[in-house]
C-alpha cells in the first residue's frame, strides 16, 4: 500500500539540517538544496515550500 507524501527532516554529513519530499511511490521528489543550521531553520524552509507551491507556475523553458 502506497504511502503518504511526506517531507522528512534530517542531518547530513557536516551535522546540517535538510529535508525531502518523499512521493507516495517512496522516490525523493525534491530537496533543500542547502543545509540549515537548526532544525527549525529547515522547518520554515518546508513552511515556505508548502505556501509557495499552490501558486507556483510551470514554466516551458526548452
Amino acid at each position: 500500500m502506497p504511502s503518504k507524501p511526506r517531507f522528512e527532516l534530517y542531518t547530513d554529513g557536516a551535522g546540517e539540517w535538510r529535508w525531502r519530499l518523499v512521493a507516495t511511490n517512496e522516490e525523493i521528489i525534491a530537496t533543500s538544496g542547502e543545509g540549515y543550521v537548526s532544525k527549525q531553520g529547515a522547518k520554515r524552509g518546508i513552511e515556505s515550500v508548502r505556501q509557495a507551491v499552490p501558486k507556483a507556475e510551470v514554466q516551458d523553458r526548452s
